[in-house]
């Protein structure tokens, strides 16, 4: 039997634009391929400036966009055919998204605890109220906040690292065997940043989930990450251990990104922790 958690076998997804008259296609992602070992927890990080396509990837593997060709399966089931609400059901909980912005992600004239709640009716099944408020809790728990931090409150009433914690704890009620993060650190302040990246590994370590880590900044992505792979217009144009690709890149486009945007030491603690200022040096810019 196969162990792969996940396969994307070719993946491609072509979108048309312009009139009628003049209709053009253009590859948004173009015949990708990578996997995750159902055996290994890992960060798999997918690098890309804007426009490389690396989102429409991860909206593919949420199962959001359908691929053009190509095929992604998870746990050997293709992600294109689950059809119906109860299978759709048990492929979210153990696929979960992390979004860019915490702050779209919650309505807000909606309490916070209220989506966690809701979640652990829905994902984990769970019906005596005490029982739900337990799961909230220990999923919050495992995200360095509590129920009674949370309880009651707006999403405007928390920082953006706190409602962002509070969105992974959410993806983490129903015991997910993968995350999907995309940008998960882009939309909040630089001194929290490092906070959700080291909560990340931390996730891969106690709780055994794998995460495919979205993300525009090759600094977090040589910190994070497993192993990864480069995005540019739709391609994949290098993929291995993070690692290797990073300190000696063999593709140009690789090499422009090293050297656009890599400090030669990522800031850190003892015990290897991302340290808590900013990434990115004075006089480099973040993003290709």
């Amino acid at each position: 039997m196969s162990t792969a958690l996940l396969e994307v076998d070719g993946v491609s997804r072509i979108y048309s634009r312009g009139s009628l008259l003049s209709r053009r296609q253009f590859a948004a992602v173009d015949r990708v391929s990578f996997g995750l070992d159902a055996d290994r927890a890992e960060i798999f990080t997918v690098v890309g400036e804007s426009g490389s396509g690396k989102t429409t990837l991860a909206r593919m593997i949420l199962g959001m966009v359908a691929p053009t060709a190509g095929a992604i399966r998870f746990k050997g089931r293709d992600v294109s055919h689950i059809r119906g609400r109860r299978a759709r059901l048990d492929f979210m909980k153990e696929v979960q998204p992390v979004f860019q912005n915490p702050f779209e992600a919650f309505n807000p004239m909606k309490r916070v605890d209220r989506y966690l709640f809701a979640t652990a009716r829905r994902m984990a099944g769970l019906g005596e109220t005490a029982a739900i408020a337990d799961a909230a809790d220990v999923a919050l728990k495992s995200v360095g906040l509590s129920l009674a931090e949370v309880r009651g409150r707006f999403p405007h009433e928390l920082s953006g690292g706190q409602l962002q914690r509070v969105a992974i704890a959410r993806a983490l009620i129903s015991r997910p065997a993968l995350l999907v993060a995309d940008e998960p650190v882009s939309m909040i302040d630089a001194s929290l940043r490092a906070a959700i990246v080291n909560l990340l590994r931390d996730l891969r370590d106690r709780l055994g989930v794998s995460i495919i880590y979205i993300t525009h900044d090759l600094a977090t992505a040589y910190y994070i990450s497993d192993r990864l792979l480069i995005m540019r217009r739709g391609e994949a144009v290098e993929t291995g251990e993070a690692r290797a690709v990073l300190d000696r890149p063999q593709h140009p486009y690789s090499q422009l990104l090293k050297a656009s945007v890599l400090p030669p030491d990522v800031p850190s603690e003892p015990g290897g922790r991302l340290r808590a200022d900013p990434i990115i040096p004075q006089g480099a810019s973040s993003h290709a």
